[in-house]
């Protein structure tokens, strides 16, 4: 049996077999406070108490985690300095975004348990919940795991629960809908810790895929490979956080208040080139071609925020009256510069682990601090 597995590994001599446990809760951003506040309600339930002490450990001063557990009058401990030796009987991460070593780990009698957006072990690694949806998965779930250092997201699993993604959910939906399922389903588990432990299963290499962290890369929009469908997934995945971006005129434009495939008719016998531009007066839209189709967009950014009718009338229709009939290669939307270089994106919060978090950069084996993206 492994030494992570069982809960005897620890030095303690005092180990608690049933709950009410105590519990120190490590977490920071708005997914991770769905399971802090089921752990704190959990403290005043007078039968099957799951909680009987919480203190938090978090980063930031002004992060969700921290500003729940000083309204709620939780003890708070400033990372890194922890040390839980003797205090606590089982430690939880959710949506942390610290490297976990061993070292604090083996101070649990029962380890660490993680709440991870997926089913592991599918989508391992920073960015479940955005991949879920980027790839258009019909079904998710969430899984609590135990964790294991140095490595991210393969621990043993104590637990999982499927999930049917909605149909069109963006990935803060989506998020939210597994923050509250982890968290209850966290609960469920510590119930009867000791025999989920013991039931716990390996997690098996096949069916293993890799999310790692949102960047600005992926918001280029590449007309002529991407379809509506991939588009629109692409829109909800990422456009609340990084908007969709392509260039026009030699200059960036970022993509805003996406609507979905539009039917448009084409007049002449040649196809129109992807990245071709039109505007519908009726729906106030813009139209534009992709790989099958046409997509729309409400909105846009060109130095300051543009409606679709702003664009038109003080862009494309002057354009079009010096050239009437035409739209050349130079009035397309196109895909990204080449010399454009990207780094991932800084989060400040779901989006729905740490190194050891629900939503943290876990495929990158540093001892280093970094946001979540979930």
């Amino acid at each position: 049996m492994s030494r992570y597995k069982s809960a005897h590994r620890n030095e303690e001599k005092d180990v608690r077999t049933k709950a009410p446990w105590r519990i120190l809760f490590f977490g920071t951003d708005e997914f991770a406070m769905e399971s802090l506040k089921i752990l704190s309600v959990s403290r005043q339930e007078s039968s099957d108490r799951v909680v009987e002490s919480l203190e938090v450990v978090t980063l930031g001063q002004n992060v969700p985690v921290r500003r729940f557990a000083r309204e709620n009058k939780l003890v708070v401990h400033d990372w890194p300095s922890v040390n839980p030796r003797g205090q606590f009987d089982v430690g939880v991460v959710v949506s942390f975004g610290c490297l976990l070593h061993e070292a604090l780990i083996r101070q649990f009698p029962y380890g660490i348990l993680n709440v991870h957006p997926s089913l592991l072990p599918r989508w391992r690694g920073s960015a479940p919940v955005f991949h879920t949806v980027l790839h258009g998965d019909a079904v998710t779930g969430v899984t609590i795991m135990q964790i294991r250092p140095k490595r991210f997201d393969v621990g043993p699993i104590l637990s999982q629960r499927v999930f049917q993604v909605p149909e069109n959910s963006t990935a803060e939906q989506l998020a939210a809908s597994l923050a509250t399922m982890g968290a209850c389903l966290l609960t469920d588990t510590l119930k009867n810790l000791p025999e989920r432990i013991a039931n716990s299963r390996e997690q098996p290499q096949e069916g293993a895929t890799f999310a790692p962290k949102i960047n600005v890369a992926m918001s280029w929009v590449v007309w002529e490979e991407l379809s509506c469908e991939q588009i629109g997934r692409l829109f909800r995945a990422i456009g609340s956080r990084i908007p969709l971006r392509t260039m026009w005129m030699g200059q960036v434009i970022k993509l805003l208040d996406f609507v979905g495939k539009f039917s448009v008719s084409e007049s002449d016998d040649r196809s129109p080139a992807p990245g071709s531009i039109r505007y519908q007066k009726e729906s106030n839209t813009l139209h534009v071609r992709c790989k099958d189709g046409w997509v729309g967009f409400k909105g846009l950014m060109l130095r300051k925020r543009l409606s679709a009718a702003d664009f038109y009338n003080g862009y494309l229709h002057p354009f079009f009256l010096k050239r009437p009939g035409q739209q050349n290669h130079h009035c397309l939307f196109q895909s990204r510069p080449a010399q454009t270089q990207d780094r991932p994106i800084e989060q400040t919060g779901p989006n729905p682990g740490p190194a050891h978090r629900a939503d943290q950069p876990k495929l990158e084996q540093q001892p280093v601090t970094q946001k979540s993206d979930i």
